[in-house]
């Protein structure tokens, strides 16, 4: 593994982390329950999942890139700079002439209500990433590698998130994000989210999401289906009534949420994603990777932003000894 280099670079392998799929940009109003048509003021932020996962476990000292594609604009020039800023590796963040940078507006209704409206037309760059493109050496070094249902959601992104999967070959960890966005579909999705679980070793979603997977939305049912689907892992995120883990060894754990004010809500399950990266790397126990996960989301729930709100170390520590946590 010593030997091995990205071409062009003299970099090392393996990154302990490479995301693949959307990245764009946030815009948030600076004051929570201020509907967008009464909001005066706005923060830019980093966005797009697979984006702020790469945020995330970076934050908490893993070496992470990053497999996406911006526009040719002032948007993705400013992306890509904050991608370096945060430590993650951008040379696989590629501009396409012709489709801007996609943009998300939310608004933000504390607790539970934080709707999102995605500007993603006429086309996400993202989705434009190309199989031949990949750098699947790299990718099937990794020693995790995160990819997500949308992008699944059209061609030809499709077929470079499954041509990644083959790649890895079930190698490492393999992590399949159900990320169901039904207003980027115009597909049935749950034939290709079978295909990606066949691939997978790790898939994590909420009920809804495992529901569109499997068609089981109750968390036992939707777990052991994931665990038929393929996968070794099958994780199953339950917002208030915290997360349920279940490992195709009949290890299964349940971990309640740690509580806090919620500002957003919006970037909790990426924080849960990196740190869940960054427990599996650490070969650490299923209950202890669960739960600091779970204290890594909690914080970004309490924080107005998402990619800039993710965590470090010691403040997730911080929130497990304040909870009696592992």
């Amino acid at each position: 593994m010593g030997g091995l280099t990205v071409t062009g670079t003299g970099d090392p392998y393996p990154f302990d982390l490479i995301t693949m799929g959307r990245i764009g940009v946030d815009l948030y109003p600076l004051r929570t329950g201020v509907p967008l048509a009464e909001a005066e003021t706005f923060g830019r932020f980093l966005g797009g999942s697979p984006a702020n996962v790469a945020v995330a476990a970076a934050r908490l000292g893993r070496r992470v890139a990053l497999i996406s594609r911006t526009g040719a604009d002032p948007f993705g020039a400013y992306l890509r700079t904050e991608l370096r800023g945060f430590g993650v590796d951008e040379r696989w963040v590629a501009e396409v002439a012709g489709l801007p940078t996609p943009i998300t507006f939310c608004e933000m209704f504390p607790p539970d209500r934080f709707p999102l409206y995605f500007y993603r037309l006429p086309k996400a760059p993202d989705l434009e990433i190309t199989a031949d493109e990949v750098d699947l050496e790299a990718v099937r070094a990794a020693r995790v590698f995160w990819m997500t249902g949308t992008g699944l959601s059209e061609e030809p992104s499709r077929a470079a998130a499954l041509a990644a999967l083959r790649a890895r070959g079930r190698s490492g960890t393999t992590v399949f994000d159900l990320d169901w966005r039904p207003m980027l579909w115009r597909e049935k999705p749950q034939p290709y989210y079978e295909r990606a679980l066949a691939h997978a070793t790790v898939a994590v979603g909420n009920p809804q999401e495992c529901e569109i997977a499997t068609g089981e939305s109750e968390p036992f049912a939707a777990a052991r289906a994931l665990l038929a689907a393929g996968v070794e892992l099958a994780v199953v995120k339950r917002g208030p009534e915290g997360v349920l883990a279940l490992h195709r060894d009949g290890t299964a754990v349940e971990a309640a949420p740690v509580e806090v004010e919620v500002v957003n809500g919006l970037g909790a399950g990426d924080a849960f994603g990196g740190a869940l990266c960054h427990g599996l790397l650490a070969g650490w126990e299923l209950e202890r990777v669960v739960r600091y996960a779970n204290a890594a989301g909690a914080i970004v729930a309490s924080r107005l932003a998402c990619s800039s709100a993710m965590p470090f170390a010691h403040e997730v520590e911080e929130v497990l000894g304040r909870a009696g946590g592992v």
